[in-house]
């Protein structure tokens, strides 16, 4: 087992080759920040003459951005540490494993997208409670269990939403709550990012009502090209 020791520390620990939001590890702390992270762990293999690495950077700096507080995004230089780079049995950069509980549970090489790296990680990151993710609200939706309630401005919900949405302002909806239950199915609050119903779904939890939300919103709906309703 590789030994631990402090986060970026030791020769080739900080940030080689310019300011960047990503930390390098070593072989010195491999263990101590990526084996023993609470927290799931998107790591990096690349090398400072490697093409492709620079045009991935920029995606591979954005998701750090993305999932600040979620997971922990890491890069390791397989030059200065050769070690970490037989050990995983990289043969090209950029290359790209997720762990999860201190084990792989994912690997992808190539310079990818910001949303193909995402999805990667996307099924360990940590939930908040009563969020449903566009695919599971998708199922639960065919299944006609659930009913998606629009909280967005009405001029939107008019352009479009999702398919069987009723229309419940944000701004008056936790005073409706019983219209809500009403519905012929369980309601699913929504809005344009997820941010605003994450937030009214807490405080409606803690006033003893539990309402789940869509996570990412109409957003998230339609990256995952989701059928949508118009006019």
């Amino acid at each position: 087992m590789i030994l631990g020791g402090g986060f970026g520390g030791g020769a080739g620990g900080g940030n080689l080759g310019g300011a960047t939001a990503v930390p390098y590890v070593t072989e010195k702390d491999f263990e101590a920040v990526v084996l023993r992270s609470e927290l799931p762990v998107f790591l990096y293999f690349t090398a400072a003459w490697c093409q492709p690495c620079k045009t991935v950077g920029p995606e591979v700096d954005a998701l750090a951005q993305d999932l600040e507080g979620k997971a922990k995004v890491v890069k390791i230089d397989i030059d200065k540490s050769p070690f970490l780079a037989k050990q995983f049995r990289v043969q090209s950069v950029p290359m790209f494993f997720v762990f999860a509980q201190g084990r792989i549970v994912d690997g992808q090489a190539g310079a990818l997208s910001k949303k193909a790296l995402r999805a990667m990680i996307e099924p360990y990151l940590p939930r908040s409670a009563g969020a449903l993710k566009a695919k599971e609200l998708a199922q639960l939706l065919q299944a006609g269990s659930v009913i998606p309630v629009d909280t967005r401005e009405k001029a939107a919900f008019d352009r479009a939403h999702l398919p069987k949405a009723v229309h419940m302002d944000l701004e008056t909806l936790a005073d409706r709550i019983a219209e809500l239950y009403m519905l012929p199915g369980q309601p699913v609050l929504y809005c344009r990012a997820g941010d605003k119903t994450k937030e009214l779904s807490g405080a409606l939890a803690e006033q003893g009502v539990d309402l789940p939300f869509l996570e990412g919103g109409m957003l998230a709906w339609e990256m995952d090209f989701l059928p949508i309703e118009r006019g």
